[in-house]
């Protein structure tokens, strides 16, 4: 019984030793499946908020319905975020290069 694993302990280290490695792509399939769900409630939300509504920006103005409406907003946040970090991003590059050229 004991050459098997069986009672031993042994197969529990074995099967540590066997585990399959994490990949990019497992990261990638959980973040598909992830992005997956939320979108789902994110259309569920535009679907629960399908009131229109008027909005105005600077000399424009339009009717959506609230959750799309609300969903530009979003995007529009977000976009500004990506634009003020990737100039963050740039300039720290930028500040290492200098650095690295730089003989001490």
């Amino acid at each position: 019984m004991a050459e098997n694993g069986v009672g031993s302990g042994r197969r529990g280290d074995e099967d540590r030793a066997e585990q399959l490695e994490r990949t990019r792509t497992g990261g990638i399939w959980v973040s598909v499946v992830i992005a997956a769900v939320v979108l789902v409630f994110l259309l569920v939300f535009i679907l629960q908020n399908f009131d229109t509504v008027t909005v105005r920006f600077l000399w424009t103005a339009g009717t959506l319905p609230l959750g799309v409406a609300m969903l530009f907003s979003v995007l529009a946040g977000a976009l500004l975020v990506a634009l003020i970090g990737t100039a963050r991003i740039l300039q720290l590059r930028r500040s290492a290069k200098h650095r690295a050229v730089k003989p001490e």
